[in-house]
């Protein structure tokens, strides 16, 4: 089981959204450099990387930021979403050191992107799939859609995706725990790998997802249980 601490960064900085929400972000000391910095040193060598504003703008905004976490943690597969709109863009991130590329708006508008990007770069390729009571969400989870997120799934299963990002936005920034039945439930009807994410609260529900060993479930994001100190990072760094 794959443990992903995440780095959102909005305005510089390292933040946390509440339910997707960018009127109710939290904003926290550490710079996103020395955050991952801090990441690397408990031994985490998979960290979750959301450019938030350029997931609002659609286009690249913390890419210095975010190319030098890559370039400090030469040991560490970061894996890099937000604001990601064309192939020229993924090369780009691919030629300074990312491990993994997530898509998530623009596989959903533009289905044939998504393909293209997983026939060039061979599991790479990630797909966020945003959630809200079964239906997809996008733009930074602004614009609520009517398309099934199981149904969309089952349609690109065979493109290639390397894994998808399951986040369960209503309970995203919350530590009310994940919504563990659903996000499995989900994963049994595909055959793509899943990361959960939204809603860790304590170890206690890291400990009892990898005890479940849940089908085709690859790993955990974890993001504001850890920067509210509700998960020790050491003992995080312990169940790895």
């Amino acid at each position: 089981m794959i443990i992903l601490p995440a780095i959102d960064i909005k305005d510089g900085k390292c933040v946390r959204l509440f339910k997707g929400d960018f009127s109710k972000t939290t904003e926290y000391n550490k710079s996103p450099i020395d955050q991952a910095a801090e990441f690397a040193k408990f031994g985490f060598k998979n960290i979750h990387v959301i450019d938030l504003d350029g997931a609002l703008e659609e286009s690249l905004v913390n890419k210095s930021i975010i190319k030098d976490i890559i370039k400090n943690n030469n040991d560490v597969k970061i894996q890099v979403g937000g604001g990601i709109r064309s192939l020229d863009s993924i090369k780009e991130w691919f030629d300074v050191g990312v491990d993994k590329i997530v898509i998530g708006t623009m596989a959903i508008k533009n289905i044939d992107f998504l393909k293209r990007a997983c026939n060039e770069y061979k599991n790479k390729i990630a797909l966020a799939l945003d959630v809200r009571k079964g239906y997809l969400a996008l733009s930074g989870w602004k614009n609520q859609t009517k398309i099934s997120a199981l149904d969309f799934a089952k349609k690109i299963e065979h493109y290639g995706v390397s894994r998808i990002i399951y986040t369960d936005i209503d309970k995203d920034g919350t530590k009310m725990g994940p919504n563990i039945n659903e996000t499995i439930a989900f994963a049994k009807e595909i055959n793509i790998p899943l990361i959960v994410s939204g809603g860790i609260s304590s170890i206690s529900d890291v400990l009892n997802i990898k005890k479940m060993k849940p089908k085709n479930v690859e790993g955990i994001i974890i993001g504001k249980a850890i920067y509210d100190k509700s998960i020790n990072l050491n003992e995080l760094s312990e169940a790895i």
